[in-house]
């Protein structure tokens, strides 16, 4: 019975940790993304451009990409 409890708050604790180290990264990735896209801006760089720059498979990133002629043709 002792083992089993043990077993169980050994589980536990591993999947608190590895939740909390989740939103640690996450975190400080959108406090960097933030910061380099308000940098972005006062340098008057795209901030649409920063931004894809951290997640290129997103819908909008996508878009632009495509729109500002910077995806190539899949047929060569």
């Amino acid at each position: 019975m002792n083992e089993r409890i043990s077993i169980t708050i050994g589980t536990v604790l591993v999947a608190i940790t590895a939740i909390g180290c989740a939103t640690y990264y996450f975190h400080n990735k959108t406090a960097a993304m933030k910061s380099n896209i308000e940098s972005a801006i006062v340098k008057g760089i795209d901030p649409i451009a920063v931004r894809c720059a951290y997640d290129r498979s997103d819908t909008i990133c996508i878009a632009y990409a495509i729109s500002h002629g910077k995806v190539e043709s899949a047929k060569k």
